[in-house]
């Protein structure tokens, strides 16, 4: 029945080709037909009207939202009938410009690379990547092109430019890598305690990079950086030398260390000076010899600092003694003169250990450049009975020859003057402190402490036990010298003839 009517309705319809059946109208066509006649007639109008006017009120309100989004849509479809055909002409227009431009790429890869191949750039669109490839390399190898060529476009500083920031670009790993020694350098240095052997390292590296590239401005701004850092690496060095606790082991490491940083602050200065010629001279032997002269000396310098460091901490003593000596002179009561002695049994106690030390390391470290004797008493023989050897290899003997063209070479080694120095330095203590002990087992004890000193000096060549006949301690000072040595020598037999002659015993 439904099919029916809605046949009628659309027969009856102005329309030229009737339209496929809606499932909706069917379905209303069919309630329709279900319904009685006075039904659809009561009310049927009625509720078409009311669907009617909330249609129109629901149409109403959309239009009253969305006006705007309606508004603009209007305008672009308006635009968008001149777009389209603009962009079909901008589309022409570039592939009629692509054959030009794959002739413009095979003049340039032809005039700037050397070779007349080059891809078309259509076959470069459909394969992006290969196209970047390859004009990345025709790039990287502008510089191979002929100058001439270049010269002649009227752009050479474009293409030089150019070549530089693709050179950049291709080795900014490198560079980063080359921008970051320094501050490895700074933190190998920086760090507690210092790490001397990759300090020494990243520098030597990059000493190897400034004599490569001497010309570079970014080496050789990190060679500069290089060697502040190698300053402040000496400087930590040379204050280690100064450690109270010093030992042979330490001592060896610190000078070895020195030894490789010293060239390359040499270097660095003689490189900062280009009037001078350095290029004969900067691995001589006559250098090297110097080099082991001042690592001597400043090696004596350290432990003297350090040794005077040890002694200026017994000033409380020494202000006391000094005040037990001011109170002998302004007043005749008698004083035994206690605190000068344990002013200077302390500072004899400290001087034989340093002074030991500093010789035997010394001779340990700079075996080559130390002296056949520093003996300074008369004879050649020291108080052990040790009698340095004094012949040497040819080499050696070169080797302190240093430069034979000098008419003051060979110089004496440091060492050779040093031991002078500290005796004078103990026996201006003793003349101006020993007076001042007047008790008889006080004195004898002090002399006897500074006949073990010197001993102990003088199984390293430097026995000094003679000078102290020179000292002006009062009166019967002779006598009583000569009596602390007779009984200084019985001991030491003593000692020998319960221990025995090592000599023997090899």
């Amino acid at each position: 029945m439904a099919d029916l009517l809605y046949e009628l309705l659309a027969t009856d319809s102005p329309s030229t080709s009737p339209a496929a059946a809606d499932p909706d109208a069917l379905s209303y066509l069919a309630s329709l037909a279900s319904r009685p006649l006075s039904s659809l007639q009561s009310e049927e109008p009625l509720s078409l009207s009311q669907s009617s006017h909330s249609l129109q009120l629901a149409l109403q309100g959309l239009a009253k939202k969305s006006y705007q989004p309606v508004l603009e849509s209007a305008k672009r479809h308006e635009v968008l009938k001149t777009a389209v055909p603009d962009l079909v002409a901008s589309a022409a227009e570039l592939r009629k410009s692509i054959p030009s431009l794959d002739d413009e790429v095979v003049r340039f890869s032809t005039t700037y690379r050397g070779t007349g191949h080059s891809s078309s750039l259509s076959t470069a669109f459909g394969a992006s990547g290969s196209a970047s490839s390859h004009s990345i390399s025709s790039s990287r190898r502008i510089a191979k092109g002929p100058v001439g060529k270049a010269s002649a476009s009227g752009k050479p500083d474009l293409i030089a430019r150019r070549r530089q920031a693709l050179l950049l670009s291709r080795n900014v790993e490198r560079l980063v890598d080359v921008l970051e020694l320094p501050p490895l350098l700074a933190s190998s240095v920086a760090t507690a305690p210092v790490n001397y052997a990759s300090a020494l390292d990243l520098n030597g590296h990059i000493r190897r990079l400034y004599a490569l590239y001497p010309d570079s401005p970014l080496v050789k701004s990190v060679a500069v950086e290089a060697e502040e850092s190698m300053r402040a690496t000496a400087a930590s060095l040379v204050l280690s030398l100064k450690a109270p606790s010093l030992k042979l082991a330490a001592s060896l490491r610190t000078i070895s260390w020195l030894r490789r940083v010293l060239p390359d602050i040499e270097a660095a200065a003689a490189a900062a000076q280009p009037t001078k010629d350095t290029a004969s001279h900067s691995h001589s032997q006559y250098d090297l010899v110097a080099q082991e002269r001042a690592l001597g000396a400043l090696f004596l310098v350290c432990r003297l600092s350090t040794l005077t460091t040890m002694l200026d901490a017994l000033a409380p003593l020494r202000e006391l003694a000094d005040q037990e000596r001011a109170r002998q002179r302004t007043n005749n009561t008698w004083s035994g003169g206690q605190q000068t002695e344990r002013y200077l049994k302390r500072y004899i106690e400290i001087f034989r250990e340093q002074s030991f030390a500093i010789v035997s390391m010394f001779r340990s470290i700079f075996p080559e450049t130390s002296s056949p004797s520093i003996n300074t008493s008369h004879g050649s023989e020291s108080s052990d009975g040790y009698t340095p050897s004094t012949a040497s290899t040819p080499s050696t003997a070169t080797h302190l020859n240093g430069h034979q063209d000098d008419p003051l070479e060979p110089l004496p080694s440091a060492l050779s003057t040093f031991p002078l120095h500290l005796v004078d330095m103990l026996l201006d203590t003793l003349r101006d402190y020993l007076p001042t002990v007047r008790d008889q087992a006080s004195r004898d004890s002090l002399l006897t402490q500074v006949l073990y000193c010197a001993g102990s000096l003088g199984r390293l060549g430097g026995d000094f036990g003679l000078f102290l006949a020179t000292l002006d301690v009062g009166e019967n000072a002779e006598a009583e010298w000569v009596e602390v040595v007779r009984r200084h020598r019985q001991l030491a037999g003593r000692l020998e003839s319960i221990v025995g002659d090592p000599r023997e015993k090899k």
